[in-house]
């Protein structure tokens, strides 16, 4: 007969937790406690989402001693239940893709039991969620990018207007919301006379020259109908203008206290200090959720995908789609590949030959998303390797080339000298 031996290999991490599955009008809570016999028991509770719900839920949670909740949630709904919790526990926010039940047993009740045995063996890895400062500085940035979004859409339908009315101002400047161009489409809006002389009034600096070009540009099949279509554009981008520029105001005096920080991320070519402020916000001003930069760029899908079966890598497409701070990056790299001299405009055309133009921008992306991380988390300054980096390298690696082949047909190369 032998010895019955203990073969758990899970380790109980955490013997009080429990999991929430949370939806927009209901949560479903799942508490697992231990008696005084040391087994382990089952709580289930359903819980409303308005406040006085969740509060009624907190205190709950808080007399059963419970240090820590796993929840899941679709869009935004974890919101509420993390304003409510957050400070008096741990809260882990779970991505759903991550802890799929077994199939045939889908219940609410089912999800947040699994989500709480799960919890309970430490096998579940939180999402990302910043504090609340920042938190508040993103919710800001991203308002501030929604409106400029809005800003060029009603741009692009004015430039639609206009060619529909034989209006053609953008064919002689090169801005059509500049200084020159707003006053030509104050005068469309006011309905004043296009006279050559008012047209010269209004040109500015070199345009002035212009003035019988603009003349016959802004001659056309122009009616009330369109000037009535054109006053609520107009409207309408003034507005948002205002509130681009009350949002830049509030985030300038919100992240005063770190500006050394944004200073030293608008020294990374492409980075002003707009796309500073929107990259703190994303990822914070400690990152000590990221480990390394490895993890940091894998979160915000700039590097490839692991896919591999019996030996075969099947594709390394990333599963981070879309990103907010991937899309900041990739703007970001496309402006600081167009700096002369640079490190990245140099590593942007040796890549684009040989991967294309869209691979390229992203691995340029994952080299600033790099420095972002030496600059926030060692405090260092960014250091340009310049356009004289590459080539260094490749001269070096065919010199040693060219050795090491003059070697196995028996020769000895050299340096030349004069």
């Amino acid at each position: 007969m032998t010895e019955k031996t203990d073969t758990t290999f899970i380790k109980v991490v955490h013997p009080v937790c429990c999991g929430l599955d949370v939806h927009k009008k209901k949560i479903s809570a799942c508490l697992i406690t231990i008696d005084g016999n040391g087994h382990e028991q089952y709580e289930i509770e359903e819980f409303g989402t308005f406040t006085n719900d969740l509060l009624a839920m907190r205190q709950w949670l808080s007399e059963n001693g419970c240090p820590i909740v796993a929840m899941e949630s679709t869009g935004v709904y974890w919101r509420p239940v993390h304003n409510v919790l957050e400070g008096f526990m741990e809260v882990i926010l779970v991505n759903a893709r991550h802890i799929k039940n077994v199939p045939g047993r889908k219940t609410d009740i089912c999800d947040a039991k699994w989500l709480a045995g799960l919890l309970r063996h430490g096998l579940l890895r939180g999402s990302f969620i910043p504090p609340k400062e920042i938190r508040q500085w993103r919710e800001l940035t991203r308002l501030r990018r929604t409106y400029t979004e809005s800003v060029a859409d009603y741009k692009r339908r004015v430039h639609k207007l206009f060619e529909a009315a034989n209006i053609k101002i953008d064919s002689v400047v090169s801005d059509l919301f500049g200084v020159t161009g707003r006053n030509l489409i104050s005068l469309l809006c006011e309905g004043s006379e296009l006279s050559l002389e008012n047209i010269k009034k209004n040109a500015k600096r070199g345009l002035k020259s212009k003035a019988k070009e603009l003349h016959r540009s802004i001659t056309g099949f122009f009616e009330d109908h369109h000037r009535f279509q054109l006053i609520g554009m107009m409207e309408v981008i003034e507005n948002f203008e205002g509130k681009i520029a009350e949002i830049t105001e509030r985030l300038d005096a919100l992240t005063a206290k770190h500006q050394d920080l944004i200073d030293r991320l608008d020294e990374i070519p492409g980075i002003d200090k707009k796309s500073a402020q929107s990259i703190v916000s994303e990822i914070g001003v400690t990152l000590d959720e990221f480990v390394c930069m490895a993890a940091l760029a894998s979160w915000a899908g700039l590097c490839p995908g692991n896919n591999e079966s019996a030996g075969k890598r099947k594709s390394g497409r990333t599963s981070v789609r879309s990103h907010p701070l991937k899309t900041i990056l990739i703007e970001v790299a496309w402006a600081a590949v167009k700096k002369k001299g640079s490190y990245y405009r140099a590593k942007y055309f040796k890549l684009k030959s040989r991967r294309g133009p869209k691979k390229a921008i992203v691995a340029i992306a994952h080299r600033i998303s790099k420095a972002i991380y030496n600059i926030i988390k060692n405090g260092q300054h960014f250091k340009d390797l310049g356009e004289n980096y590459l080539t260094v390298q490749t001269r070096q690696r065919a010199i040693n080339n060219i050795k090491q082949r003059a070697k196995q047909l028996g020769y000895e190369l050299v340096p030349f000298t004069n």
